[in-house]
Order: structure tokens, then C-alpha cells, then sequence
């Protein structure tokens, strides 16, 4: 039996979540569908924080609330083929939906790690279904000896997460120098280290696993220096790559480790097919080279775009490019990173020049609560033009990143930042007087005279 939409949306994520509320708020008089293929999804960002923060994993749970309340209707099914020339799509179920406009919001898959022992008993891969995360959640809480592989994002905010449970033994595995590498300075990931080291966490750099051993069950784990861990259980923390499958089988452009290819309004290679998410190619905003952005923040923005222009263009997309921005928590401590770090705009072949500043987040600093901080800008030498951004600290840091965003964004000047007007009150920001966004431009602008 044929089902018709005229907005059909794969995935039932952020992304694919925000692109219906949007589609519904441009065009109230189309019929729109999402299909998810699991029952019960949970918000991404909160995975780690259901071991240990939230009383109950239940409470991470993303339910089907804002599709019920914007009249969208929500399909329990996988999509197993397109047809993009008879514009349908096969589901699992054997249902056939046609569409006017489709979207592939279809996320993305745990990177397949070539190390022998991998599929054995107590190794966990992180899947966005929630009665599955219940049941490893119980496994894991039952074992005394955990490894996290991986030291970006996912695999520091799972360590930190777990060494919060009693009587657990975490280790912490990451084959480049430094946690964190790709988003962060060392100054900052020798910062977040230390934080993890405080909370019990065994963190080893440099170091690679080899091989898992055991009979059935993880047991132990042969590193690259040849010394063996004796291990209860591996949580993979080390990232994903585009899910392209459905698309590449339809025919569109795409790439399995670079995406879906898209255009700035997120229009695949076929017109009425849009991709969102971490399924969708991203390019970075300064080089326009692929970049591996997989964030929840850009999944919503590109929806939000992709929402809105599925029939006519009626929002003009400014953003030429992906801006690499993040955030973390780390046992008291925040983290955030914008745009370009200084490896990476030196290893680009840009001329650049650095402002900095250590600082406290409250004015006076010795009030209740008063964290130090830490900001470090990147510029362009010759046109002073913002490239990038790191800082650290309390919990404002969290908004002076989206502050350096869309410094970024909007290609602010040295200048610009160093006369920034700002709101300040004691207990919520550092001192006007010391600012740090307008400190760090003042020492990169003073650098530049040099």
C-alpha cells in the first residue's frame, strides 16, 4: 500500500526533529511525516550523564512530544530504499511512502575499529536507542574495570562521567598526544587532563589498543608499548562516520567519510532530497576543506535551514561554511572551542597572532562560586580578522564561546572585539575592567604592532 506525504523526513533526531518544526511553521498546510526506526531515541548530547548525573536513565529520554504538538506525524519504521526517479521510499515493514520533498536526517555510525577482539562480550559501541543504553548502563554499573577509548569529546565526558560511580577502576585511552587534540591548544587539553587525573581517571596518552583479549568476555587489553590492562568492559569513544548508505544506493553524491554532498541550503545532488545532520557533508568556514562536524548545535542549525527552503528560498543563508564549535564539562570545569586553533591555522599556512588572558569569571574574584578562567584568541596577523577561539572556566565560559561563534561568523576584527560593549554583574561575569574577550584583543592587537 502506497502512504503519500508531501514532506517526508528520515531520522528522528534533533535534526530531523527541528527540520519538521520548521517545515510545519513555513508551510502549515503540508503534510509532513517522520520515520524513525527507533521507538524510543534519547537526546545525544546527554548519553554520558545517564551513568551517573541523572538519577534515571529514563530521564534522557527524546520523546515524541514536539512532533505530537505541531499536528506532525511520526512513523516507527526503516527506510530501506529510495526510489529519488518515482520519488518513494521502501520501508522494513514493507510500506511504500511517496513524497514531494524528502529529507535525510539518518545521523551517522560508530567508526569500525580494524582491532582484533572488537566484537567480543563487554565491548559497547554508543547508539542513540534508548532501552539498549538501559541495558549496557546495568551491565556497566556491574563492573569494577573500565576502559574508555578515545579521548575526544565522547570519550573524556564518558570518563569523567564514570569515575563519579563507586569503587570503578577508569582508564582513559587516546592514541594522539593530548585529549582533545583536534579542538583544543595543548595548554587547554593538559588543563582538561589534569581535571580528569583529579577525578580518579587514568588517563594514557601517545598509546594505542592493539588487541582485546579474552576467551567470550573482555578480559584484558594489549596496548601498543606491549603491556596488557586487565579490563571488565570497553565503552568505544571514539567518534562516527557519515551514515551515506540509503544515499548512495539512490544515487546521490556523497562520500562515506565526508557525507552527503550538499549545497549552503542543504539541497543534495537531487532538489527535492535535502540532508541534515551528521549524515551531511560539512565544509569549514575559513579553508572550505571537509571537516567531520558532528554536533547537535550544527544539526539544528542546517534543519532550520533545510526547514525553511524545502519549497522556496525564504531564508538566505549567510554561513558560507561549518564552524567547528564545542563545548564540555569536566568535573567543575568548562571547555569550549571555536573555529580554528593555532595547529591547525599554522598547519592552513595562515599568518597569525595570538591574544590571551588568565582571568576569574566573577568580579570580585573572591566571591562564593569564583572561578579562574582562561581565554586565548586567533587572528589574522595582517587583516585582524578572528580566526578561532578557546577558553575555559566557569560556567559563563559556556557563553563566551557562542560569543566568539559569532565573532567568528560575522568575521569581527581585533578592533571590534577590543571595544566590545558588554553586560556585566558580579556574580555572573569577569570584571568590565578586564573583560576577557576585550583583554586577549587588546594583547593580540598589541602583538600585531610588534
Amino acid at each position: 500500500m502506497e502512504k503519500k506525504v508531501d514532506v517526508l523526513i528520515l531520522g528522528g533526531g534533533p535534526a530531523g526533529i527541528i527540520t519538521a518544526v520548521t517545515a510545519r511553521n513555513y508551510y502549515p498546510d503540508k503534510n509532513i511525516a517522520v520515520m524513525k526506526d527507533v521507538e524510543q531515541g534519547v537526546i545525544p548530547c546527554g548519553i554520558p550523564y545517564m551513568f551517573a548525573s541523572l538519577k534515571n536513565p529514563e530521564e534522557n529520554k527524546l520523546g515524541n512530544a514536539t512532533l505530537d504538538n505541531n499536528k506532525i506525524n511520526c512513523v516507527i519504521d526503516k527506510a530501506v530504499k529510495i526510489h529519488k526517479d518515482s520519488k518513494t521510499v521502501l520501508t522494513d515493514k514493507g510500506d511504500t511512502y511517496s513524497y514531494n520533498k524528502l529529507v535525510l536526517a539518518v545521523g551517522s555510525t560508530p567508526v569500525n575499529l580494524p582491532i582484533p577482539g572488537i566484537d567480543k562480550k563487554g565491548v559497547y559501541s554508543i547508539l542513540k536507542d534508548l532501552n539498549y543504553l538501559k541495558e549496557i548502563i546495568t551491565e556497566i554499573k556491574q563492573c569494577k574495570r573500565i576502559l574508555v577509548l578515545g579521548g575526544g569529546f565522547i570519550g573524556v565526558e564518558f570518563a569523567d562521567e564514570l569515575a563519579k560511580l563507586d569503587d570503578k577502576e577508569v582508564t582513559l585511552v587516546e592514541m594522539l598526544p593530548s585529549i582533545l587534540a583536534n579542538s583544543f591548544d595543548p595548554e587547554f587539553s593538559k588543563i582538561a587532563e589534569n581535571k580528569l587525573k583529579e577525578a580518579g581517571v587514568n588517563v594514557k596518552t601517545g598509546i594505542s589498543v592493539k588487541e582485546i583479549l579474552g576467551d567470550q568476555k573482555v578480559e584484558k587489553v594489549m596496548l601498543s608499548d606491549g603491556s596488557e590492562l586487565e579490563i571488565d568492559a570497553i565503552i568505544l569513544g571514539v567518534g562516527f562516520i557519515p551514515e551515506v548508505h540509503l544515499a548512495r544506493e539512490a544515487g546521490l553524491e556523497c562520500d562515506k567519510r565526508k557525507g552527503i554532498f550538499v549545497d549552503e541550503y542543504m539541497r543534495t545532488s537531487d532538489p527535492d532530497i535535502f540532508a541534515v545532520g551528521d549524515c551531511a557533508g560539512k565544509r569549514d568556514f575559513y579553508t572550505q576543506k571537509p571537516i567531520p562536524v558532528m554536533l547537535a548545535s550544527t544539526a539544528t542549525a542546517e534543519a532550520r535551514i533545510a526547514g525553511a527552503n524545502l519549497y522556496k528560498i525564504k531564508v538566505i543563508r549567510e554561513n558560507k561554511g561549518t564552524i567547528a564549535i564545542y563545548s564540555t564539562y569536566l568535573d567543575g570545569i568548562s571547555f569550549g572551542s571555536a573555529g580554528l586553533t593555532e595547529k591547525t591555522a599554522l598547519d592552513e599556512g595562515f599568518e597569525i597572532t595570538i591574544g590571551s588572558v588568565d582571568g576569574v569569571d566573577m568580579h570580585p574574584g573572591t566571591l562564593p562560586g569564583a572561578s579562574k578562567s582562561k581565554v586565548r584568541l586567533i587572528f589574522s596577523k595582517q587583516s585582524g580578522i578572528i580566526l578561532g577561539g578557546q577558553v575555559c572556566g566557569g560556567m559563563s565560559c559556556a557563553q563566551i564561546i557562542n560569543i566568539i561563534g559569532v565573532a567568528i561568523q560575522k568575521r569581527m576584527s581585533c578592533t571590534e572585539l577590543e571595544t566590545l560593549q558588554m553586560a556585566t554583574h558580579p556574580y555572573l561575569t569577569s570584571s568590565p575592567t578586564v573583560y576577557p574577550l576585550v583583554v586577549a584583543a587588546q594583547n593580540a592587537g598589541s602583538n600585531m604592532r610588534l
